[in-house]
């Protein structure tokens, strides 16, 4: 019996391997084909090449390493298809639209206020056209583009003058950088709050070049503390709302009226920073009262900053109104240039202000309002239509039930507030811990086209359908037979 050589089989290995790859054909013949001209006339000849070149390079892998296709597959028909599933993943937007079913309603992950269609044609307007950002339509000459909505915002909080800037940490990081650089700023110690993203209070103090006098304790604070406190290297005296927190007990502070009148007898500005700052008392709506940002105004405030984006229910930004002099100063500042905003914001933040000079209809045009007012019977309702089609789709393996929830405002607003609502809460059929299975399911979610993002709380999946108007429910439920378990 002859021995079989080392170079024989060498030889063998190398016709086995030329055979297998004579197999892919080559990318110019795939690229004449009908269907890679019709990948060509959607995505272009460049990234059609690119694609169909690493789908026959990953081809060749795969059949050298050992894999079996039914001979009767073309591979022309193969590479045409796995490039245009590479092409169609790279082609989908990072930022998508979602459905939040997570209970709150202004979500910082996900965006915040949503915009009511008076702001959503605005900002198409501005996309498409030119507009008249810094150019005076009155005397043909430059403008700025503060002029634009300074007059609305003043309107609607009592302030002699406005700016506006990218968000409102930016909004107090300008107001302090312009007024009070190396001097000093007081502060009750129970408002130095920490907000989204670890960003905190004293550290923007110390970004604007001021330093922080801290008064008070945290939970009781007196106004001789800022009176005391007091010397030629203040510059300003400052109140913090504490939308993100609540302390409960024995507790005492100062009210802006009172602090207001302290500053301007020793001869200083008062600012209040509102966070998420709102136009209107929430409470003729049903909702938790907030304190508005003509209160502050009227109350004595110099300088009130507040966000666009939060209770407004507009886009993101950072308002700052007050006293004609201070905002003016601000306005010079460099920094302003810096964190200016452009046409869009304003495009969008000028028809949500219009909305508020009808607040009888507010409710109705203005979406964060129509979210946060939506009646529990409304969603419980909605709860009892959706319930089946997900247990459809779901299958044996979990339950889902329609439940009472409680949704929040979220983005650090009315913290310890509730909002009483309804939704779909999924669990493990057998009664189980489901913590892996209910994982697996919340992944499953948001690998749909359009994503759905909710929460597992209590050893179930919570959707909660406060967020879930009547116009997308439809393409929800459709959705759900969609889902990959």
């Amino acid at each position: 019996m002859s021995e079989v050589s080392g170079n024989d089989l060498d030889r063998d290995a190398g016709k086995h391997a030329h055979t297998v790859l004579a197999r892919v054909p080559a990318v110019e013949r795939v690229l004449s084909s009908a269907d890679a001209q019709a990948l060509i006339g959607e995505h272009g000849r460049t990234q059609v090449v690119d694609a169909i070149r690493a789908a026959a390079d990953a081809l060749r892998r795969e059949l050298l390493a050992g894999a079996s296709y039914d001979p009767a597959l073309r591979f022309d028909a193969k590479l045409i298809g796995d490039a245009a599933r590479a092409l169609d993943a790279r082609a989908r937007p990072h930022l998508r639209a979602v459905f939040n079913l997570t209970g709150t309603v202004l979500h910082t992950n996900l965006g915040r206020a949503l915009l009511p269609d008076e702001a959503v044609r605005a900002v198409i307007e501005a996309l498409t056209r030119p507009m008249n950002l810094e150019f005076d339509l009155a005397t043909g000459s430059r403008g700025d583009r503060d002029d634009l909505i300074d007059p609305l915002i003043c309107e609607l909080t009592g302030a002699e003058a406005a700016t506006v800037v990218n968000n409102n940490a930016a909004a107090v990081l300008l107001a302090l950088s312009a007024l009070a650089s190396k001097k000093e700023v007081i502060v009750s110690r129970g408002e130095l709050v920490e907000i989204g993203g670890a960003f905190r209070i004293p550290d923007i103090m110390s970004h604007a070049g001021a330093k922080l006098r801290e008064v008070g304790t945290t939970n009781r604070t007196h106004l001789n503390d800022y009176d005391e406190a007091i010397n030629a290297r203040t510059a300003l005296l400052m109140k913090v709302h504490c939308s993100n927190y609540a302390i409960e007990g024995f507790t005492k502070s100062v009210s802006v009226d009172e602090v207001a009148q302290l500053a301007h007898a020793r001869g200083l500005p008062m600012a209040v920073d509102l966070g998420s700052g709102t136009l209107v008392d929430l409470a003729q709506f049903g909702l938790p009262r907030e304190p508005t940002v003509r209160e502050s105004i009227a109350a004595g405030a110099d300088l009130v900053t507040f966000s666009g984006d939060k209770l407004l229910g507009g886009p993101q930004a950072g308002l700052i109104v007050g006293r004609a002099e201070l905002v003016r100063k601000i306005r010079k500042h460099p920094l302003k240039r810096a964190l200016r905003v452009g046409k869009l914001t304003l495009a969008a933040l000028e028809p949500v202000l219009r909305l508020y000079r009808a607040p009888e209809l507010l409710r109705d045009r203005l979406t964060t309002l129509r979210l946060l007012t939506r009646p529990a019977t409304d969603m419980h309702v909605q709860a009892l239509r959706l319930q089946e089609p997900m247990q459809r789709a779901l299958g044996g393996a979990y339950c889902v039930t329609a439940e009472p929830m409680s949704s929040q405002i979220g983005s650090g607003a009315l913290p310890v507030d509730r909002l009483p609502g309804y939704g779909l809460v999924v669990r493990n059929a057998a009664g189980k811990r489901g913590g892996r299975a209910l994982m697996k399911l919340e992944a499953a979610l948001r690998a749909l086209p359009r994503p759905v993002i909710g929460r597992i709380a209590d050893d179930a999946l919570h959707l909660d359908l406060r967020c879930l108007e009547a116009a997308d429910e439809a393409a929800f439920a459709a959705q759900c037979a969609e889902l990959r378990l």
